[in-house]
Parts: structure tokens; C-alpha cells; sequence
């Protein structure tokens, strides 16, 4: 995902480049995977470079890239051209997605310091947080046996064990691009088999 792809012709191209960025988003939002694949190597080089900025993290800027374009997947039947060119909405989007986990991350913080705080006055119910857990992992476990082996394999390194694109590649010895696609893909199916945004 770090490597730049996609329209950079300059002055006429440009527009042109807009144009089919427009158009794309439009297929995308029909749901034309295809078009989807064209947007996302168009925009994802911009949007790793964005999130890396604003994470000054690279693992994390990885994860919220693909949020991001998990999110330009979801939203991209209602872009409306009046708010924005394309590459400005979703670079919108990414700084949202990037400043929301910024600010996640320090809720988080101060709610681990509450909770200590808490657990020395209330007892822990462990019981029920441990059956919780087990139907979540029990769900996700059943959407990831709907992948395919290779799009189920590369999550699972990437996400589960933290793995980067270039080490899941080197791991599974496929190419670097057909990783990239099928954890795009994966995570597209993982999102709808579990219902996430409806």
C-alpha cells in the first residue's frame, strides 16, 4: 500500500484524471468491485501517505488506510461532485478515520486509568465478558471461513499476527499486489458478512 499509484498527468490530465476518478466512484457506488480495484490503486498510495502523516506510525497508518478505503467502498453511492473532486473526499475521509483513532486511542488511555480505578472498588464480572468475547471470536471466525484460503491466510497474518503486506507476500510466496488484493477483498467480504456500518 506505501507505493504511489494512480493520476498524475499534469494540467489537461488532471481534469481527465478527475473525470475518471469521478466515474469510478459512481461504478463504485453501483458496486462494480472492478471499478472499486482501479479507485483504490489510483488513491491508495495518497492515502497511506496522508495516514502515515497524521499516525506518525506506520502500522497504524496501514490500518486506518484500509478503513479508509473500506469507508470510500461503503459511502461511495452518496459522493456527490458539489462537495469536492474526488481525491479531496476521500482524503477527507482518511483524516477522519486517522484523527478519530488519535483521539480513540487517548479515550482509551484515560478510560484504562478510570477502570483501574474502578476495579479496585467493583468487583470484575468475568463470566459474562468472557462469553462476549467467545460469540464475537465465534463470528469472526465464521466470516473468515467464508473467505477463500488465500484471502483468509493473508488477513490472519496481517491482522491477527501483524505482518506487513511485504512479509505476508514472502510468507504465503505470492506476489505483493495479489496479497494487497485479496486482503482488500477479504476485508470488503469480512465487512459485509458482519454486518459492519449497516
Amino acid at each position: 500500500m506505501g507505493e504511489r499509484v494512480g493520476f498524475s498527468a499534469p494540467g489537461n490530465g488532471e481534469r481527465t484524471a478527475g473525470a475518471e476518478l469521478a466515474e469510478l466512484v459512481q461504478r463504485v457506488g453501483a458496486g462494480d468491485e472492478a471499478a472499486f480495484s482501479r479507485l483504490y490503486d489510483a488513491v491508495s498510495g495518497a492515502v497511506f501517505g496522508l495516514a502515515v502523516r497524521v499516525m506518525r506510525d506506520r502500522a497504524q497508518a496501514e490500518e486506518v488506510a484500509q478503513e479508509a478505503l473500506v469507508d470510500v467502498w461503503r459511502r461511495a453511492a452518496r459522493y456527490s461532485p458539489e462537495r469536492g473532486n474526488v481525491m479531496a473526499w476521500v482524503l477527507m475521509i482518511t483524516h477522519r478515520r486517522a484523527v478519530d483513532r488519535l483521539r480513540s486511542e487517548s479515550a482509551a488511555d484515560e478510560r484504562e486509568e478510570r477502570a483501574g480505578a474502578l476495579d479496585r472498588q467493583r468487583p470484575f464480572d468475568s463470566v459474562t465478558e468472557s462469553v462476549l468475547a467467545n460469540l464475537e471470536r465465534e463470528r469472526v471466525r465464521g466470516c473468515l471461513s467464508a473467505l477463500t484460503g488465500l484471502q483468509r491466510e493473508s488477513i490472519v497474518l496481517a491482522y491477527f499476527n501483524g505482518y506487513t503486506y511485504a512479509e505476508v507476500a514472502e510468507v504465503l510466496r505470492a506476489p505483493a499486489g495479489t496479497v494487497k488484493t485479496r486482503i482488500r477483498d477479504g476485508l470488503i467480504r469480512l465487512r459485509d458478512c458482519l454486518g459492519v456500518g449497516r
